[in-house]
């Protein structure tokens, strides 16, 4: 729940007040090969994220001096309640959602990352939604955030990194407007049946660094916009300390690495 914000009077159907967070839970660790791993869980929405930091970096890039951070996203074919076919199964390769998402998941956690003290390595985040029930993508950008800092945080026990590698956590959340209302972190039901939808990924003070919105019918007020905005920036503070709670129980020095 974001605190000072609930309204009882309205539920939903999970029972949440307009301005609550679903459920969350972090499982740091889950894999043992990657550098840093999360088992993401935001109320029905499940996201396995794995990071792995490869030495090198893109043709593009090999004359700089910096390092490169991309994502890639898929859904399991039983994340949704009929089988799907795997992304890259047929001559199209991925879909567009899916190009369209882990193009948000890498922009938004290249904005976390300070890419130029980093040496020249590659992050790769891959995001694989296991159960679908809303919020993929800003599940993965949260949960993805955790992942970076687990994986960087390796490198500097290792005395592979200093210092400030990080800028600030970022995480990202979905909101909905439905029944003249705007509700947080959306499931299915309520994306489906809303007028509007915004996907904001920003920082706990709420800086933004990218929203996504879409009207699904008729235009939306600016005001109703607004709303919107303000619910999701000022659930920021709540998701933070989430992925701060897990980092801390994981042994990450998070400090150290924003220092």
């Amino acid at each position: 729940m974001v605190p000072g914000m609930s309204d009882a009077t309205k539920s939903r159907p999970d029972g949440r007040a307009p301005s609550d967070l679903r459920t969350v839970t972090i499982e740091t660790g889950f894999q043992r090969n990657p550098e840093g791993s999360v088992l993401y869980r935001a109320g029905g929405t499940t996201v396995l994220v794995s990071v792995s930091v490869a030495e090198g970096v893109p043709a593009w890039m090999q004359s700089g001096r910096g390092g490169w951070l991309t994502a890639e996203y898929a859904m399991h074919p039983r994340a949704n309640a009929r089988r799907q076919r795997r992304d890259g199964r047929s001559a199209a390769g991925v879909d567009g959602r899916s190009a369209e998402i882990q193009r948000l998941i890498g922009r938004s956690l290249r904005a976390a990352v300070r890419l130029d003290q980093i040496g020249q390595r590659t992050i790769t985040v891959d995001c694989d939604v296991l159960d679908g029930d809303g919020g993929t993508r800003t599940a993965a950008v949260t949960a993805g955030f955790v992942g970076v800092a687990l994986a960087l945080d390796a490198l500097r026990k290792r005395a592979l990194l200093g210092r400030g590698v990080l800028r600030v956590p970022v995480g990202g959340v979905s909101v909905g407007y439905a029944g003249g209302r705007a509700l947080l972190d959306v499931c299915y039901q309520e994306d489906r049946d809303a007028q509007m939808d915004l996907n904001i990924v920003a920082t706990r003070a709420g800086a933004i660094i990218e929203v996504q919105g879409t009207a699904e019918a008729s235009p939306i007020p600016r005001q109703h916009f607004d709303e919107m905005l303000a619910l999701g920036l000022g659930a920021m503070p709540a998701i933070d300390a989430l992925q701060r709670g897990a980092l801390e129980r994981a042994g990450v020095a998070l400090d150290e690495l924003c220092g």
